[in-house]
């Protein structure tokens, strides 16, 4: 696994690793706040090269708390450092949310998405009620966050979410997205099988009896399902 530092446009310094050749894909970890959890050599998509962002304010990246349109133009930054042109973009829980904005603010620049176990584009209280009654069948896993970063992140979500033109911008995206659900998850995944629905060239699959962090409990699965999903968006 390599690294390097990338400048923000304001300064910040953002660390990046990366693994493997081929295609460019990046890979964003969930939270928001968490460190990347997915740098992995071991669970990279087979057959391309796979960057690794750490977010701002978390682990060896600078800065602090900041909003989604600040960590969507740190994408772009690292992006253009690193020298790719465009991209799949693979995200797992929140990364599978900011991968869609990605996708609609800078759609040229993304090959296709991979959204897994993702939270999905809502604020309901269904959804939320049969998260908290299902928490504790969950074995959680432990990784480290940055409470900052997390606050900031999620309330700009909820702001990005309300905005008038959202489901618009989906229904006309031509970026293909490819949303895969953990099948023993406790987070519905009914929004996921309505993004899939609305964007024009949009999938959903389910993978069966698989935790929502079945990256740490089946990391041979994880990898083989996220080199078969990039297989199909690119």
């Amino acid at each position: 696994m390599e690294s390097m530092s990338v400048t923000a446009d304001d300064g910040v310094q953002l660390q990046v690793s990366m693994c493997g050749s081929g295609p460019d894909v990046v890979v964003l970890s969930g939270g928001p706040g968490c460190v990347h959890y997915l740098a992995d050599e071991s669970l990279a998509p087979v057959g391309l090269r796979s960057w690794f962002p750490d977010p701002r304010g978390v682990a060896r990246s600078s800065g602090g708390p900041h909003d989604m349109s600040r960590a969507i133009e740190d994408l772009e930054a690292t992006r253009q450092a690193v020298g790719v042109d465009e991209w799949i973009v693979l995200g797992h829980s929140w990364g599978s949310d900011l991968a869609i904005r990605y996708a609609l603010d800078h759609p040229r620049r993304v090959r296709g998405i991979v959204g897994i176990a993702g939270h999905g584009l809502h604020r309901d209280r269904e959804w939320s009620a049969a998260y908290e009654a299902g928490k504790a069948k969950e074995t959680p896993i432990e990784i480290d966050w940055v409470p900052e970063v997390y606050a900031g992140l999620w309330r700009s979500f909820k702001e990005w979410v309300h905005e008038p033109t959202l489901w618009r911008d989906l229904a006309d995206s031509t970026v293909p997205m490819y949303f895969i659900a953990a099948g023993a998850d406790i987070r519905p995944c009914w929004p996921l099988e309505q993004l899939a629905e609305l964007v024009p060239r949009g999938t959903f699959d389910v993978v069966p009896d698989v935790p929502h962090d079945f990256w740490a409990t089946d990391p041979d699965l994880w990898r083989a399902v996220c080199t078969a999903a990039c297989d199909q968006v690119r």
